[in-house]
């Protein structure tokens, strides 16, 4: 049967599965310190953004809502025009009034027409209130998002100039860790190592022995246990926090540095 390709033809080792798991781990913490050099600028970037586009609408917002009482003092307006044009005809209809009963009529529909316009002149101070208010919310909100675009400006740059720094080493670490996945032809463990890395709070899906304890968790292993990730026969895991161990010696880690 054919292999697949960029896959091994032959059948790995446990010590050689366990020896590229740790070069991957390596080669991803590489690639974890570069994104940490990057710190929380990517997200405040995109935090930046959505404040800035919220802004925008907000003052798109703010002249709508001067455009609808725009409309409404247009209206009022009108109804003003046609209570006194409603007035005046009231009033030429008093010289020709033939009893009491026509002139109190004409009288009250004089003052309610009257009581219309001080309900309309009523409004119309109102709206003008309120855009005098929307007015000054927009010209608040234009100077806020003035400054926030000057600070998501220097953000960008100093984010483009650190990625630009680190891009090479980047592209070159994540071909590198390719490569190794590549090379490892246990997928249930690839994917294990995947798993317990992407929950591990220090990124770490494979540790060292350290001072006879876990190099993820620091909690003691037994020496029966240090025995058996030493004889590399199988794939062992921290009882504690799940990681996979790997011996010192076989992780190409000085002695001194893991005692």
């Amino acid at each position: 049967m054919a292999t697949s390709k960029n896959k091994p033809e032959q059948t790995l080792s446990v010590e050689q599965r366990l020896k590229s798991l740790y070069s991957l781990q390596t080669t991803l913490s590489q690639i974890d310190r570069i994104r940490t050099v990057r710190g929380e600028l990517p997200l405040e970037v995109n935090d930046l953004e959505d404040e800035v586009e919220g802004l925008h609408t907000r003052i798109e917002n703010y002249k709508a809502e001067i455009e609808e009482l725009r409309r409404k003092t247009a209206a009022e307006n009108q109804k003003i025009n046609e209570a006194k044009t409603k007035i005046d005809k009231y009033k030429t209809q008093l010289d020709n009034v033939r009893n009491n009963r026509e002139f109190d009529l004409l009288t009250k529909e004089i003052e309610f027409e009257s009581l219309e316009i001080e309900l309309c002149e009523k409004h119309i101070n109102e709206y003008n209130r309120l855009t005098d208010n929307k007015k000054l919310d927009i010209k608040t909100t234009e100077e806020t998002l003035l400054d926030r675009k000057h600070v998501l400006k220097e953000k960008k740059d100093e984010l483009d100039e650190i990625i630009s720094e680190t891009k090479q080493d980047e592209e070159r670490l994540r071909e590198k860790a390719r490569e190794i996945e590549n090379g490892i032809d246990d997928q249930r463990l690839l994917t294990a190592f995947k798993r317990i890395r992407k929950n591990a709070r220090n990124g770490l899906g494979i540790v060292y022995i350290q001072r006879n304890a876990c190099g993820g968790c620091f909690n003691r292993i037994p020496p029966q246990r240090q025995m058996e990730i030493k004889m590399h026969k199988k794939v062992i895991v921290c009882e504690y926090c799940g990681r996979i161990m790997i011996d010192p010696e076989l992780a190409g880690v000085d002695p001194n540095e893991a005692n």
